[in-house]
């Protein structure tokens, strides 16, 4: 057996001992997936909510709560915005503190994973925000500038601009959302978005 076999075999035990069961209460989820009209893998962000449609952030029991898909992310935005996703979801751990490297089940190479993985609010935030910002940009190196300046946001910052993004009705997100593609994209065309870009990538 390969020492790379082995290293898949140890993942695939600690996500199945300590990874999927907190995947069960997590406020968020990043579901990772196939999609049978998009190329794989699909990455979801999912936010769980109370059967009141309240934020589901409070009640530890495993299995309750809806999740709620927030955005998608797949082909090339998914290359290209990857690291992002990895640095963020890096910082998630445990109810001890202990981090939980999810940052090595969306390794740089082939993604063979499928699961969930649990993420904090802040994870979710950024990923929700990112997932959602990224939709209509054509510019790859817009999409890869507004995911790392998003991963640049505090926690306070990401749910802030997620609720102005997504939950004052269908016009006043909208407008929200192209304002802050802008903001944080830059215009297209703009030679300084690449500029800007060359100074945040790690």
């Amino acid at each position: 057996m390969t020492s790379k076999t082995n290293i898949n075999l140890d993942l695939a035990g600690e996500f199945q001992q300590r990874i999927r069961p907190l995947a069960g209460r997590a406020p968020w989820i990043l579901r990772i997936t196939e999609y049978k009209d998009k190329p794989a893998p699909v990455f979801v962000v999912k936010e769980r909510f109370t059967r009141d449609n309240e934020p589901y952030h409070t009640d530890p029991a495993p299995g309750r709560g809806i999740l709620k898909d927030r955005g998608l992310l797949y082909g090339q935005p998914l290359r290209r915005c990857l690291p992002v996703v990895r640095a963020i979801i890096d910082n998630v751990c445990d109810e001890a503190g202990i981090p939980l490297d999810l940052h090595r089940f969306v390794g740089d190479g082939r993604i063979t994973f499928r699961g969930n993985l649990p993420l904090d609010e802040e994870a979710g935030a950024k990923l929700a925000l990112i997932f959602k910002l990224q939709e209509r940009v054509k510019d790859m190196d817009r999409v890869e500038l507004i995911a790392w300046r998003v991963e640049r946001f505090s926690r306070e910052e990401a749910a802030y601009w997620l609720t102005r993004a997504t939950q004052y009705g269908d016009a006043a997100s909208r407008w929200a959302q192209g304002g802050m593609r802008i903001m944080l994209g830059g215009q297209p065309g703009d030679k300084a978005v690449l500029q800007m870009l060359e100074k945040l990538r790690k």
